[in-house]
């Protein structure tokens, strides 16, 4: 017995044409669903990247007890459990995240791995600036530095996602004989940069006279039509590239006669936004379906549903478990996914470390904010101190305790630290929405009754994954008991939601003189009188270690991450302006 999971990064369940879309030129999607079992209910976890690759491991949400980390020393691990019991795994990736601090732990869980440089800003080439050349800050290193990457990927064989299709599929071939073998071969396309070649662009013909675009802010949109709909192209383009290596990785499994005797799994970590909502990206908005609702695709050879769908509400924590029981393995006690065929749930919890906590029932989609702006307590739990780039500094750890153990963590007691979020979710408020009537959730329903019975599924859901109780006071949930009609929030918090949603006018619509919203920050907070005004208005800007992130921002840069309101972000130029 084998199997093979062909995973990508970013990729769009509603773009594609198993699920009804002619967006996207993708016939070997087309043909994948033929040959497969199509999920219509499967949702996403933690977000984004290495937190979905956690539960990917491990069987078991992450983002309830800690942020972007490694694997920890009291998880599980699928691949190690695997490679124990005599199965032979090996990962094939471009995926850039799984060299950073944040990732570091992952791969090395495989019997055998390989990996493929230069996506995404990746620190792959090196070319020193010249003496006049500005590097800027993160954003602008990180760009530059993909610029010099693209100069050595001009050949499609030479791009990442080719290499690391020829890797899983060098490894097919190698040993399409043999069995007791699990290749997870995992693309890191078509996350951004839309960086792709023109056989692929010729798909998607447009006339377009902008700035080259194929690599959004994680921010409202405020650019023109034409560049939003060109940046959308550059997206299908890209997966079109993805939809032709998806096709080599069938004509193997054909070639080698492997529907016999061999399990396939296509999935995804996350959507990512392309103008749906005012919004690009992912992280900085509420989990709209879009980021969440996710393509995923299951070949077992013991039941043979080709072409057929499931309505199973199915989540990133059930491919685990699945993969364990086609090899004869159970899964541990702490791993809470079942077997994608078998799944049977409720509630389906998702989400990112700090902002909303999500649930759906298949039909209704809760996103619950924190109960008031301070978005606090907000505890991190971890033995494996390292953001995404970088280790925790000497700073965060001034309250760090170790805390009692949870269920999972094996006795072991983990440090218990404050933790950061990316958004504060009280920005939007706590939102209600009924796909059946709203699939494109552009109406929050304020339905008392209705968001009493979410709540209370969300409550029960909370405490059978040990959510640490600093969740239950951020959220305003009781840790014990049923929760009350005295713990809603949708009501009192629209106004909020409505605020949030209205989208950001031009630049030029705003007034200006000598300082402006359009004055980087670090300009405004050099002047003493400009610096009064907007760290009056906007605390938060005060922190150095928000400084640190925003190198050349402008202000109105920053409230299209931050979705600071219009009203609120005019009342702010018309004091500079007056400066």
């Amino acid at each position: 017995m084998r199997a093979i999971m062909v995973m990508f990064d970013s990729l769009n369940r509603h773009m594609l044409p198993p699920y009804g879309s002619e967006e996207i030129d993708a016939p070997n999607f087309r043909r994948l669903a033929e040959r497969t079992l199509t999920f219509d209910n499967f949702y996403a976890g933690s977000m984004p990247c290495m937190p979905a690759r956690r539960e990917l491991h491990t069987g078991r949400y992450n983002f309830l007890h800690r942020s972007w980390g490694p694997l920890e020393p009291f998880d599980d691990s699928m691949p190690e459990m695997l490679g124990q019991r005599g199965v032979h795994t090996h990962l094939a990736s471009d995926h850039p995240h799984y060299w950073e601090d944040g990732g570091a732990t992952y791969h090395p869980r495989y019997t055998t791995w390989e990996f493929f440089r230069g996506q995404e800003g990746d620190p792959w080439k090196g070319h020193v600036p010249a003496p006049d050349e500005v590097v800027g800050d993160f954003k602008g290193r990180l760009h530059r530095q993909d610029a010099i990457n693209r100069g050595y990927l001009r050949r499609e064989a030479d791009h990442p996602q080719t290499l690391t299709f020829n890797a899983g599929i060098e490894f097919i071939d190698t040993n399409a004989d043999a069995d007791r073998w699990f290749v997870q071969i995992e693309c890191f396309d078509p996350h951004e940069p839309f960086f792709t070649y023109e056989e692929y662009r010729r798909l998607y013909p447009h006339d377009y006279d902008g700035p080259e675009f194929d690599w959004p802010p994680y921010a409202k949109v405020t650019e023109e039509e034409d560049q939003v709909e060109h940046a959308r192209f550059e997206y299908k383009a890209l997966v079109s590239m993805c939809d032709r290596s998806l096709g080599r990785v069938l004509d193997a499994m054909d070639a080698h006669d492997m529907w016999e005797d061999t399990l396939l799994i296509v999935n995804t970590d996350h959507g990512f936004l392309l103008g749906e909502h005012g919004w690009w990206a992912k992280s900085v908005q509420p989990w709209f379906n879009e980021l969440v609702h996710l393509p995923a695709f299951l070949w077992d050879p013991r039941t043979r549903r080709a072409g057929e769908r499931s309505a199973r509400l199915v989540q990133t924590i059930d491919i685990a478990p699945t993969l364990l029981e086609f090899f004869g393995i159970d899964a541990t006690a702490d791993m809470l996914g079942a077997p994608l065929e078998d799944v049977e749930r409720e509630g389906a919890l998702f989400g990112i470390h700090g902002g909303h906590v999500n649930i759906t029932d298949g039909r209704y989609v809760y996103m619950r904010a924190c109960a008031d702006a301070t978005n606090a307590p907000l505890e991190e739990f971890t033995l494996m101190p390292t953001h995404m780039r970088g280790r925790f500094a000497p700073a965060e750890f001034a309250d760090a305790e170790l805390a009692p153990p949870f269920s999972f963590t094996k006795g072991i007691r983990p440090l218990r630290l404050s933790g950061r979020a990316q958004i504060n979710p009280y920005v939007f408020g706590s939102l209600l929405f009924d796909l059946e009537t709203d699939p494109q959730q552009e109406h929050p329903l304020d339905d008392p009754e209705l968001e009493l019975r979410m709540l209370r599924l969300l409550a029960v859901q909370l405490r059978e994954n040990d959510a640490p109780a600093s969740q239950f006071e951020r959220l305003g949930i009781p840790a014990t008991g049923e929760p009350g009609p005295e713990h809603l929030l949708v009501h009192a918090q629209r106004d909020r939601a409505t605020t949030a949603a209205e989208p950001l006018p031009p630049l030029a619509d705003f007034a200006t003189g000598t300082f402006g919203v359009g004055t980087s920050v670090p300009d405004l907070l050099a002047h003493p009188r400009s610096r009064d005004v907007v760290t009056r208005h906007l605390p938060m800007l005060a922190q150095s270690e928000l400084l640190g992130m925003l190198g050349s921002t402008t202000l109105y840069g920053l409230a299209a991450v931050l979705s600071i309101p219009v009203a609120h972000l005019r009342a702010i130029a018309d004091e500079l302006a007056a400066i």
